[in-house]
């Protein structure tokens, strides 16, 4: 079944209560998931399922319905999106296991001075936090971050606080997977809000490096100060067996990570410059552009330029293919769930709600979009779960939106889910450990660089919304 059919298949939930039933059922149903993730520990996926249908009762909905919109949502979601984060996974594993991360990353260091370090792990983090997801990033670049500290005084003359090389990499990581495409949350908010997947990347990178001069070599130097120094773990080996027999060069690598960036964004190009759906190169393009054939282009090349150039034979590669996607299961569940939650609040009519509210109170819908996610980011300490449910509280909101406003709506909702990570956030405990602070170093670091991401990003976006 198509995704098309998927979403069009069910009429939407009838609904006989007013308003404020609607509202207490939207604020119920969050306080539930919340719950039951942060309290009861109960997987997102469940969380969603069950606040989806808890939505729906409270709502009105007939008892035979309260699964209908849940299902079209959970299909047409992972039918759209559970595609792309598939791709982006396989080509983040032949990434990681070809060795060619540490090749971008050996590369730019060789060319940076002890002053430009920082600098050079937010190039870093933001070259490879493109086909990367949030975590896989993270592993791949603490232990190089550690491992830049550790030999500065050999390097240097001088050692480096690791605080102040660590933050411009978590922040190029984090700025990424909120603001740009083919991160899942960025894509479910494009899906959700019906916006040109090439504009929201172009866009999404135009606030990225701003913000990340911000929230990473800037920032940094204040949460070195804050933190203090801390203690370097001791520094480990990698097994023979897992280092590539040889490795990509510099150059493959960089235009396989790019290429679907590139083929995306000349879709977008070409949308403006060309404007003729019957032309035969704006066709091919709008092809070769769309994101599912860009990333599984990348894909294909990636086995070439990756697998091949560090010596995998081609069961290995079939074999790196395969466990790429065993860890994105769970993800892909998520995302799916959410996009249920989200459909659930669109058929019970809460968008309207809010849609006919936020005009009465004259509260702009990119500001009201990045508030809405920021209250879910600190109930529920999850960045998707946040965009999902913003993303389909404020979907009508998009209905009239141009291309341009539509992924400036999808970018709000992405900074405001990155607000003020703390305790209820997998990501906090992870950096906390990678790194060996304590909670309070964690909450004067990593928490403070999201909270400045998240204000940074919806500052600038507001202001640009007026001129485009």
């Amino acid at each position: 079944m198509t995704p098309t059919l998927l979403a069009a298949a069910p009429p939407a939930l009838p609904h006989t209560g007013s308003d404020g039933q609607l509202l207490a059922a939207v604020l119920l149903s969050i306080g539930v998931i919340v719950l039951l993730i942060t309290k009861l520990k109960l997987h997102p996926f469940l969380a969603l399922t069950l606040g989806s249908g808890l939505l729906a009762a409270v709502a009105g909905a007939p008892f035979d319905k309260l699964t209908t919109s849940f299902v079209t949502g959970f299909g047409a979601t992972v039918s759209s999106v559970g595609l792309l984060i598939g791709l982006g996974a396989m080509l983040g594993k032949l990434l990681a296991d070809s060795g060619g991360a540490n090749i971008i990353a050996d590369t730019v260091l060789a060319r940076s001075g002890k002053r430009l370090l920082p600098w050079a792990m937010a190039l870093i983090a933001a070259v490879l936090g493109l086909p990367l997801f949030f975590e896989v990033g993270v592993v791949l670049l603490v232990p190089i971050v550690l491992l830049v500290a550790r030999r500065a005084p050999l390097t240097y003359g001088a050692s480096v606080p690791v605080i102040r090389i660590g933050i411009p990499a978590l922040a190029g990581l984090s700025v990424l997977h909120g603001l740009v495409p083919p991160h899942p949350g960025p894509l479910v908010a494009v899906d959700a809000l019906k916006a040109d997947l090439g504009v929201t990347l172009a866009l999404g990178l135009l606030i990225a490096v701003p913000t990340l001069i911000v929230a990473g070599p800037l920032f940094s130097r204040l949460a070195e100060r804050w933190v203090g120094p801390l203690s370097l773990p001791a520094e480990t080996t990698p097994r023979e067996n897992e280092r590539p027999e040889r490795t990509p060069r510099f150059g493959a690598v960089l235009a396989t990570i790019l290429l679907p960036v590139v083929l995306m964004l000349g879709k977008a190009l070409a949308d403006v410059v060309v404007d003729d759906p019957k032309a035969g190169i704006q066709r091919f393009v709008d092809f070769v552009g769309s994101p599912l054939i860009a990333l599984l282009a990348a894909v294909l090349l990636g086995m070439l330029t990756l697998g091949k150039a560090a010596g995998f034979d081609k069961a290995r590669i079939a074999g790196t293919v395969e466990r790429s996607l065993g860890p994105i299961a769970g993800i892909v569940f998520i995302v799916g769930a959410g996009g249920g939650f989200k459909q659930t609040l669109i058929d019970v009519g809460v968008g309207n709600v809010v849609s006919t509210w936020s005009g009465k109170w004259h509260i702009s819908a990119l500001l009201l979009g990045w508030l809405i996610a920021v209250l879910i980011r600190l109930a529920t300490g999850s960045a998707t779960v946040a965009t999902i449910t913003a993303a389909g509280i404020v979907a009508p909101l998009a209905a009239g939106m141009s291309s341009t406003h539509a992924a400036l709506l999808v970018l709000a909702i992405g900074a405001g889910s990155l607000f003020l990570s703390h305790v209820n956030d997998a990501g906090f405990w992870l950096v906390k450990e990678y790194f060996g602070m304590s909670v309070g170093q964690t909450l004067k670091s990593w928490s403070i660089m999201e909270t400045v991401i998240s204000v940074v990003a919806i500052a600038l976006i507001l202001p640009l919304s007026l001129v485009v």
